[in-house]
């Protein structure tokens, strides 16, 4: 019988994020974000499977799925890792994806994220938003900040995770962190309550609904830093969503709370190293300073990326000016950086002879 126990063993000894297993399929771990079948490992029938399920949820969680066919939690396995899993049905049986969360946080300088994330995260008050697609390592971003704040700052902390990822424990920070189903209903409810809870600094796992969003722009309103993410690529379109999610009516009044509260767009994309040898991020940054508040608030957001390239010396940058680097530091291939800018003709543009001399390589 198959002992999941072993299986992320492997997984974290092969340096993958995530396990996929489903009924008749070798497991498949994704490392360096491509798929890589295990076939030194046998396949999965039904009744491992169902077995699996038996070994990595509690009685309470079981009956979760059984109404809802959906569920979200975390495993740990003492003394190696934690486990983001999610299980749902594909044809008539479960399937599964374990993703690796570390025991021990990363930091900023570890994950070679911009510096500015450490003055984002101790600023007072305001909405600061990392987003990305699904994969991109949002939560592991947020939760190197939490860690810098935590030595750093004395804080009161409240996260609502779903489901907690990263384990903080107490340094300067006193830190609480809330599980959507095990602690709380929904985002927005856990975080109307928890202005009640005397916190400094409120982490909110995905802001994911028109009440979450709302909720969270007030709590920025009233003196609390908010941290929060998005699945959106760059700080134009993170904008554009928030708006978007509220009724046309509202849609005024809104722009005007985002563009008061609003400090830091922080946009995220993991692309592979040339030579395979991993991963590297690029990273769009929005900064709100009065220009980008009147852009906001003015509903000017296609002004944005402008903005973001006059006012580099104020730690900006535009996504594709971080593809560009990177493409030119010979870190990523300029094939790698098309697929992932959003305006692929302007990147072309910054990127020049390198471009060419690249395709040519080719």
């Amino acid at each position: 019988m198959v002992q999941i126990n072993e299986i992320l063993k492997v997984m974290v000894d092969k340096k993958a994020s995530d396990l996929h297993l489903k009924v008749a399929s070798f497991p498949v771990f994704r490392i360096d974000g491509a798929l890589v079948k295990q076939e030194e490992l046998q396949k999965v029938d039904l009744i491992e499977i169902e077995s699996i399920f038996q070994q990595v949820t509690t009685p309470e969680q079981r009956i979760v799925f059984t109404r809802e066919l959906e569920l979200d939690f975390a495993y740990s396995i003492s003394g190696l890792a934690r486990f983001r899993v999610n299980v749902m049905l594909q044809r008539g049986t479960m399937g599964f994806v374990f993703r690796l969360v570390p025991l021990r946080i990363p930091s900023i300088d570890e994950l070679a994220l911009p510096q500015i994330l450490k003055d984002l995260v101790l600023k007072p008050r305001g909405l600061v938003l990392v987003t990305g697609p699904t994969g991109s390592g949002k939560s592991t971003t947020l939760a190197a900040m939490i860690d810098y704040l935590n030595k750093n700052a004395a804080r009161s902390v409240i996260t609502i995770e779903d489901p907690i990822e990263f384990l903080h424990y107490d340094e300067k920070c006193f830190i609480v962190q809330r599980d959507l189903g095990d602690d709380t209903k929904s985002f927005a409810t856990a975080l109307t309550h928890a202005l009640r809870h005397d916190p400094n600094v409120i982490v909110v796992g995905e802001m994911r609904d028109l009440e979450t969003i709302s909720t969270a722009i007030m709590a920025a309103e009233t003196g609390h830093l908010v941290l929060s993410t998005l699945h959106t690529t760059d700080a134009a379109q993170t904008v554009d969503r928030i708006i978007d999610v509220f009724p046309e009516g509202q849609q005024q009044q809104i722009r005007l709370q985002l563009s008061q509260v609003i400090e830091a767009v922080v946009s995220q994309a993991l692309l592979p190293c040339i030579g395979n040898t991993g991963r590297i991020g690029a990273f769009e940054i929005m900064i709100a300073n009065t220009a980008v508040r009147n852009i906001i608030r003015d509903q000017r957001t296609f002004e944005l990326q402008n903005v973001m390239q006059l006012c580099s010396s104020e730690g900006m940058r535009t996504f594709d000016e971080a593809l560009a680097n990177l493409v030119k530091g010979r870190l990523v291939s300029a094939e790698n950086a098309l697929i992932k800018s959003s305006n692929p003709q302007q990147l072309k543009a910054k990127l020049g002879f390198e471009f060419e001399a690249a395709m040519r390589v080719r």
